[in-house]
């Protein structure tokens, strides 16, 4: 069957997919009602019209600005810095931050080839050139990669008025300090606050 083929082998390039969930989403297609997948392949084919980076922070929008930019009621003083789009989703959706965002599009991976240059960081500074920021969060990924990319924004900001935080890692809320990694419970110590 090498339409059944086909299929699996496109959706075992999207990511976290392997063999065995590409073969089950493959068959519930099949059993699936026709509508529903002409509307998903539509949905697929016309993503890329449809939806595009914030020319202001590099969140996806289907709008010239993203709804974040245009808020009157975010907090223009602060500015959370993040690796991908999804990001900021997932910290809007955490009800605790209500500033601005700034995409990056990625993080510094010499090895992966994706030097400074590859990433938003111009566009980082010409946004703190003219805004008026009095603290910018860095919400990278707590790898080396993260690290890096950290390390290079701090590089960057220094001998300006601006406070430079980075969010916190360490243990989750309700994790066993049994099953922590090194890594997690050495940033756990290093990051420890007073109690």
């Amino acid at each position: 069957m090498e339409a059944l083929e086909e299929l699996q082998g496109l959706l075992k390039k999207l990511p976290g997919m392997g063999e065995k969930s590409a073969q089950r989403l493959s068959y519930h297609l099949i059993r699936t009602d026709d509508s529903f997948n002409r509307a998903l392949g539509e949905a697929i084919a016309t993503i890329k019209e449809k939806i595009h980076p914030c020319p202001v922070c590099g969140c996806y929008t289907e709008h010239d600005i993203c709804s974040y930019c245009s808020d009157p009621s975010r907090d223009k003083s602060l500015l959370c810095v993040v690796e991908e789009p999804q990001d900021v989703l997932s910290i809007a959706s955490s009800g605790a931050y209500n500033g601005l965002f700034h995409v990056l599009g990625g993080a510094i991976n010499p090895l992966g080839g994706v030097g400074p240059d590859s990433l938003t960081f111009s566009e980082l500074m010409q946004r703190v050139e003219t805004g008026d920021f009095k603290e910018i969060i860095i919400a990278t990924n707590p790898t080396e990669e993260g690290d890096t990319t950290a390390l290079y924004i701090r590089h960057l900001l220094e001998g300006r008025e601006i406070t430079l935080t980075r969010l916190a890692s360490g243990l989750p809320i309700g994790g066993d300090l049994g099953y922590a990694d090194k890594l997690t419970l050495m940033r756990s110590l290093r990051g420890r606050i007073r109690f």
